[in-house]
């Protein structure tokens, strides 16, 4: 999986790699028992300090996407969401996002085919990759 950051972009370096991470895992390019480079290695790989790295797979392992191991480092070890915290964010961020479409002129049909067409594009729409279909097994 190919990374690349926006070193001039208001989004912290961290959070777009965090987020290249994620999106990486949804579409399946990073499969669970999958290692990551080392944080040294992925700050060099990338251009940036390892404190930015660590810190995004520190939130990486805080959410549930990666385990953190000293001897076997970063691996990718997505969980359910068993309570629920997932759909309560979504639906609060999802609140505020049709909001601003709104206030866009943005309407429902279209925004729905935007969401559709976003969502088959990271191959989840026929249940590809173990995303809203069955899971899959170890």
């Amino acid at each position: 999986m190919i990374i690349r950051l926006d070193m001039a972009s208001e989004v912290p370096i961290y959070v777009q790699l965090r987020n290249a991470i994620v999106v990486g895992i949804g579409k399946g390019e990073l499969l669970p028992g999958e290692g990551l480079p080392t944080v040294r290695q992925m700050a060099e790989d990338l251009g940036v300090n390892s404190m930015t790295v660590n810190k995004a797979y520190t939130i990486l392992k805080n959410e549930g996407f990666i385990e953190i191991d000293r001897r076997h480092g970063a691996r990718v070890n997505p969980k359910k969401d068993k309570f629920g915290v997932f759909r309560e964010k979504a639906e609060e961020e999802l609140l505020l996002l049709i909001a601003e479409a709104t206030v866009r002129g943005v309407e429902k049909q279209e925004f729905m085919e935007l969401c559709e067409k976003v969502y088959q594009k990271m191959g989840a729409a026929e249940g590809e990759n173990g995303i809203g279909g069955e899971p899959e097994c170890c």
